[in-house]
């Protein structure tokens, strides 16, 4: 049987797309950055700046919420919107990539992925069905599936059977949604490593399976932009058109871009927050440290023609201060700027793509981003 479909496409530039999707919390604007609230918070930036930002949908984290504070007592408490206060649409991923990056002492098997738990030790069980079941005690409007997240470079006969594997879990995952509320979405994750092959045979695999949309996992690790990218477009190459497309992890201004002109639709990344913790700060100028000390003494805002008020209305010389002083208030504020100028990319890419100037927009970001913040005179 068809799955749904919450996904309508408003128009393409080249293979840029941009859209609309619908879940049961909100309306998504396609391509769309989602911001990382781990732990059903984001770091340092209250929800309310996070939407004004223009942040249609946040990113949760299934591994670290079912720990704590468990997954029953967030579906008692209202479900994790209602527990949050993030009234808007919100995925959350299936947690396997946490259980393999933070979990040292695992064994993976055809049933689950057995873990201690980086909180207090606990011997943890995360099958497919588990994966699901945690998903929709959350209330996330889509839900992931359980893959398996092997670390690059990896030898080819482990990035094989962990594919198939992710590919047999999908299966599992699929039927274990079947008992979802009407309007609920799951993604399935196209695995593969640096490895055309696995990546398009992945890719078919899901397809035959069937979801409401498809996103491409295990990259953004560590690898070259340019192996990125080549994978992208081998997976974007076996997916159908009208469903959207998730590119897990990713990252930088420029991977967004680039992810974009490859018909990518959605992202998420803890980079705009985390970078805003260590003093950078994300503009049309590229990245800029304001823990150098030529910003001591500069009066100019980041970027005095921004729409973002933080960005345009406070001196980078109080932002340096805050930064170096080690001040809390210095990381909220980064924060937000950077939230804000990532959203603030993403709606000029969906402008651009419904006017039909992708191209020429994408030159002008790169060549900003290229000629650098300019020091005062």
């Amino acid at each position: 049987m068809a799955l749904p479909n919450h996904f309508e496409l408003l128009a393409t530039d080249g293979t840029a797309r941009t859209g609309l999707l619908t879940t049961p919390h909100g309306v998504v604007r396609t391509p769309a950055f989602m911001p990382v609230g781990t732990a059903g918070a984001m770091k340092g930036v209250h929800w309310r700046e996070v939407r004004e930002a223009g942040s249609d949908i946040v990113l949760g984290n299934t591994y670290h919420l079912m720990l704590r504070p468990g997954a029953e007592r967030i579906a008692a408490l209202g479900g994790l919107q209602h527990f949050t206060g993030w009234n808007g649409p919100m995925l959350t991923d299936s947690g396997g990539f946490q259980v393999m990056s933070l979990s040292e002492l695992r064994k993976v098997s055809e049933h689950a992925v057995t873990f201690r738990s980086h909180i207090d030790g606990e011997k943890i069980e995360l099958s497919p069905e588990r994966s699901i079941e945690v998903q929709l005690l959350l209330g996330s409007d889509i839900a992931m599936q359980l893959d398996e997240c092997v670390r690059l470079p990896a030898e080819p006969d482990d990035v094989e059977r962990a594919m198939l594997l992710s590919l047999r879990w999908a299966e599992r995952s699929k039927r274990a949604f079947e008992t979802a509320p009407a309007g609920y979405m799951l993604f399935g994750i196209a695995q593969g490593g640096d490895l055309s092959q696995l990546r398009r045979a992945s890719a078919r695999g899901l397809v035959e399976i069937g979801f409401h949309g498809y996103a491409i996992g295990g990259l953004a690790v560590g690898e070259p932009q340019d192996v990125m990218l080549a994978m992208v477009e081998e997976v974007a190459a076996e997916l159908p058109g009208d469903r959207p497309r998730y590119l897990m992890g990713v990252g930088t201004p420029e991977d967004l871009l680039e992810a974009v002109a490859r018909g990518m639709d959605m992202f998420d990344c803890v980079m705009p927050t985390r970078n805003g913790r260590h003093g950078m700060a994300f503009t049309r100028f590229g990245q800029i440290n304001l823990r150098n000390a030529r910003h001591a003494d500069d009066i100019r805002p980041l970027d005095e023609e921004s729409a973002w008020p933080s960005t345009r209305g406070i001196s980078r010389a109080y932002l340096h201060h805050l930064v170096r002083s080690g001040e809390t208030l210095g990381a909220m504020l980064l924060s937000e700027i950077n939230i804000a100028y990532y959203q603030q990319l993403m709606q000029d890419m969906r402008e651009a793509i419904a006017q039909g100037t992708f191209e020429s927009f994408r030159e002008r970001a790169r060549d900003g981003w290229a000629q650098g913040d300019i020091p005062p005179r």
